[in-house]
């Protein structure tokens, strides 16, 4: 694989498997969440729902594009866009954004997040992943 500024060179088999790393993610966020009360500190199931999202866009530009974001997290939905151009809908990239802008904060940061909010996150992110599926069906 080679390095291209934040990026990286990706194959069709390496999308393949983040696709499959990227479908297990949300089960288990689910399964999480589901155990926490809506005022309990789920900053772990928002970190789970960060690493699901990018998988999955990670999953749809080596596919797309033959390329994956690396360490640069901002620089993700940037990748996407130039994989997809206009057939990235502005509500997938507001939706990835809204969820990459977690990851700092849950991961290091000292602020809570509730199950209330997570909930919410993850809702986000199944209707992301519902449409990366689509996608990547739509590519085969």
């Amino acid at each position: 694989m080679t390095r291209k500024g934040s990026a990286k060179s990706a194959d069709a088999q390496f999308g393949a498997g983040r696709l499959d790393v990227a479908r297990a993610f949300p089960k288990t966020a689910r399964a999480l969440a589901d155990s926490l009360g809506e005022k309990e500190i789920a900053n772990p199931v928002v970190t789970l729902i960060v690493h699901a999202a990018i998988a999955y866009a990670d999953a749809l530009t080596a596919k797309t594009a033959g390329m994956v974001n690396t360490q640069d997290h901002a620089a993700a939905p940037k990748l996407l866009r130039a994989a997809l151009r206009d057939r990235l809908p502005s509500e997938q990239e507001r939706r990835f954004v809204r969820i990459l802008a977690e990851k700092t904060e849950a991961e290091y940061g000292v602020r809570v997040t509730r199950g209330a909010e997570a909930a919410r996150l993850l809702a986000d992110l199944e209707k992301f992943a519902a449409w990366v599926e689509i996608e990547m069906a739509r590519r085969r």
